[in-house]
């Protein structure tokens, strides 16, 4: 029998009355996050657990974190950018649902998951929303405005990467106008470095990146000219070209799962892997049927890293003239010879009433 009554000031509460507290909280830590929407509804002391970070603390001192994905979606009609999360049901469709208490975002905006936060950075302004309360809170400002940034995590901080107008080095002397160059931001102080990252920088004004990644430590950015891509390490804050092998691909919309690049080759209708380790290019076996009958006529393609050995690929259809969004949960597996296969878990119809573009999708831990 379940006894309801309401959190006290330090957020524990008696939800089975033979039971401690705690030994309550851990059963309900090792409930499949999918439940928690119907378990919600049992009560208001289970409705305040499921939003509780106590219970997501527990979760992860279990080790039985799971993955969220959000997407930012631009509505055509009123051309708002706004979050929505993946909310997986059971026995039914997946769906993108509107989180109605974050504010719209930017349409300049770029975004990155840390930890269970997602932060978004706007030309100056920045803001942070925590994925348990979905409460959104500002962060300082950019020390200087940047434009076309590319936004990449490694440990707890954030390099944005863009143009910013300060001063440099150029052929008559000191120089000041715009100039690449890599501000960083640490998550666990809620500060920026003090100063903006441009030494020894050989890219200029002009080239504009389609995507970026992380790998092993290094941030690796793909221009949409080969003469533009580069990588830029941290720790040495330097700049170097991309290896030929991995800037032969357009890997536009990609992600990474354990030190391995993927991404949708629309063209070549295949999904293909980048392993820095043998700096080769493979595509993954096993999902050639259904990529060639689902995305032969995608325009577009996400892919994001949706837990341990899989990855989310989102993709557009048209269904009756409406313009659909997709999504598909691939499992992958690494046979001896290192081959890579893929399986198709689910693949759902996420959005279905042709309103929306999609932006941007992020995958965080809780």
């Amino acid at each position: 029998m379940v006894v309801e009554m309401s959190f006290s000031k330090n957020m524990e509460l008696s939800l089975i009355p033979s039971l401690p507290d705690d030994v309550a909280i851990d059963i309900v830590a090792r409930v499949p996050r999918s439940h928690y929407p119907t378990l919600s509804l049992v009560s208001k002391s289970f409705r305040n657990l499921i939003a509780s970070p106590k219970l997501y603390k527990t979760r992860s001192q279990l080790g039985i974190t799971q993955h969220r994905v959000y997407a930012v979606l631009r509505n055509r009609n009123t051309g708002d950018f706004s979050f929505y999360i993946l909310h997986q049901r059971l026995n039914s469709y997946n769906r993108l649902v509107h989180v109605r208490t974050l504010p719209h975002m930017s349409s300049r905006g770029s975004y990155v998951p840390v930890g269970s936060k997602v932060y978004a950075f706007n030309n100056l302004s920045a803001v942070s929303f925590d994925c348990i309360s979905h409460r959104a809170q500002r962060v300082p400002d950019i020390p200087q405005r940047m434009c076309y940034k590319e936004v990449n995590v490694i440990g707890k901080k954030v390099y944005v990467i863009g143009d910013a107008f300060c001063h440099y080095v150029g052929e008559n002397g000191w120089s000041k106008g715009w100039q690449k160059a890599v501000t960083v931001f640490d998550t666990e102080t809620q500060s920026w470095e003090p100063k903006l990252v441009n030494k020894d920088m050989s890219v200029g004004l002009g080239p504009f990146w389609s995507d970026s990644v992380v790998m092993e430590g290094k941030i690796y950015l793909k221009g949409y000219r080969n003469g533009d891509s580069f990588v830029y390490g941290p720790r040495e804050r330097k700049w170097e070209s991309m290896d030929e092998v991995m800037n032969s691909k357009e890997w536009e919309g990609s992600c990474v799962i354990e030190d391995v690049l993927y991404y949708h080759d629309r063209s070549g209708k295949a999904l293909r892997a980048y392993d820095p380790k043998e700096n080769s290019w493979s595509v993954v076996n096993g999902l050639e049927e259904f990529l060639a009958v689902e995305t032969a006529r995608s325009r577009w393609s996400l892919t994001v890293n949706y837990g341990p050995k899989k990855l989310a690929l989102f993709f557009p259809k048209k269904r009756d003239g409406e313009k659909l969004i997709c999504c598909a949960e691939i499992a992958l597996e690494r046979h001896q010879g290192g081959e890579i296969w893929g399986k198709v878990q689910w693949c759902h119809i996420v959005i279905g009433d042709g309103l929306f573009d999609m932006v941007k999708v992020v995958a965080v831990t809780v």
